[in-house]
C-alpha cells in the first residue's frame, strides 16, 4: 500500500514534468525522448528547467497539504489557490483556474467556479483518491473541491474517472479501467461515450496518429481523458507509456500526469524510471507528501 501511494504521486509528477516542455506543441513521435527536457525560449513554460512540473502537480500538492493537516474545505482550498495566483506561483495554469481566481479576487469566493470542460481540476483526483476509501464520500468531497474552479459536470466526471481508477487499483478491483469508465459515464454520459470510443480505438489497434485526430489532445476533459485511456490500453504494458503521452501534443502535461498516476498505482515505484525520479523537481518533498498521506489515510484501509 505504501509503495502505491509513493508510486501514484511520483508517477504523476514525473509524467507532468515529461509533458511540461511539449504542452501546446503538435504531436511528435519520430524520436521518443526518454529524459526530461527544457522548453524552448518561446514556450509558456520557458522559465522552467528540465524536470520541473506544472500547475497539475502544484494543485495536487496544495490539496494534499490541506487534506493531511485536516484543514481541507472548499473555502480553504480557494483561499490558497487565490494566494498562488496573486503571487504568480501557478505555472501556465488552466484558463478556467485563472478565471476562477479572478472571480475570487473580486470577493466572489463561494461562486468563483466556471462552467468549463477544461481538465484543470482533474489533478485533485490524486490526493482525494489516496485520502478516501469510501467511494460515495470520495465522489462527494472531490466534486466539492472541483467546484471551486470547475462546476461543469464533464470536468468533474474527468476527476471522478481518475480518482476511481486510482482507488480501485488500491482496492485490488478486478478491472479498474472498467469501473472508472462506469463512474465517469454515471457522472456525465458524454464523457462516458467518448471513453467508449477510445477503448474501441485501442482494441482495434488504431495507429496513434489517427487516434489523436479522432479523439483530440486539447485541454477539454472530453479529449484529455479518452486520450489517456487510449494510451494506457495501448502502451500500459510496455516501457514507453509516459513518453508517448508526453509527446502527444496539446495537453501533454495533464496527459503525462494521468498516465503517470496510473503507472505508479499499477506497478508502484518500481514501475517508474529511476533516472527520472533522481532528476525530478522536489522529489523528496513529493515523497514526503505521499508518506504523510499514507500515514494519515492509508493505514486505515
Amino acid at each position: 500500500m505504501h509503495n502505491i501511494y509513493r508510486g501514484v504521486f511520483l508517477g504523476a509528477a514525473i509524467g507532468d514534468a515529461l509533458g511540461m516542455p511539449y504542452e501546446t506543441s503538435p504531436p511528435s513521435f519520430r524520436v521518443l525522448k526518454r529524459e526530461f527536457a527544457r522548453p524552448n525560449k518561446m514556450h509558456p513554460n520557458s522559465g522552467l528547467k528540465a524536470g520541473c512540473y506544472t500547475d497539475d502537480t502544484q494543485i495536487a500538492l496544495l490539496a494534499s497539504e490541506l487534506l493531511v493537516s485536516g484543514n481541507f474545505t472548499p473555502e480553504n482550498y480557494a483561499l490558497k489557490l487565490k494566494e498562488m495566483h496573486i503571487n504568480k506561483k501557478l505555472r501556465f495554469p488552466d484558463a478556467t483556474i485563472i478565471s476562477a481566481c479572478r472571480h475570487m479576487m473580486k470577493g466572489d469566493e463561494k461562486d468563483a467556479g466556471c462552467n468549463s470542460t477544461t481538465s484543470g481540476c482533474v489533478p485533485l483526483a490524486v490526493p482525494f483518491a489516496l485520502a478516501y476509501s469510501d467511494y460515495e464520500k470520495l465522489y462527494d468531497e472531490l466534486a466539492k473541491a472541483c467546484s471551486v474552479t470547475h462546476t461543469n459536470r464533464g470536468a468533474i466526471a474527468g476527476a471522478v474517472w481518475l480518482a476511481t481508477l486510482i482507488r480501485s487499483i488500491i482496492d485490488n478491483e478486478s478491472n479498474p479501467l472498467k469501473k472508472a469508465h462506469k463512474a465517469a459515464f454515471l457522472e456525465d454520459e458524454t464523457l462516458g461515450m467518448k471513453i467508449s470510443d477510445a477503448v474501441r480505438y485501442a482494441k482495434d489497434e488504431t495507429p496513434i496518429e489517427a487516434a489523436i485526430v479522432r479523439i483530440g489532445n486539447d485541454v477539454s476533459v472530453y479529449q484529455t481523458i479518452p486520450m489517456a485511456v487510449y494510451f494506457i490500453l495501448k502502451y500500459g504494458e510496455g516501457d514507453d507509456l509516459l513518453y508517448y503521452a508526453a509527446q502527444a501534443g496539446g495537453n501533454t502535461d495533464t496527459l503525462g500526469f494521468i498516465c503517470g498516476a496510473w503507472l505508479g498505482a499499477e506497478f508502484g515505484v518500481s514501475g517508474l524510471s529511476e533516472d527520472l525520479m533522481l532528476t525530478l523537481e522536489n522529489r523528496e518533498a513529493i515523497e514526503t507528501m505521499a508518506n504523510r498521506l499514507y500515514q494519515r489515510f492509508g493505514k486505515k484501509d
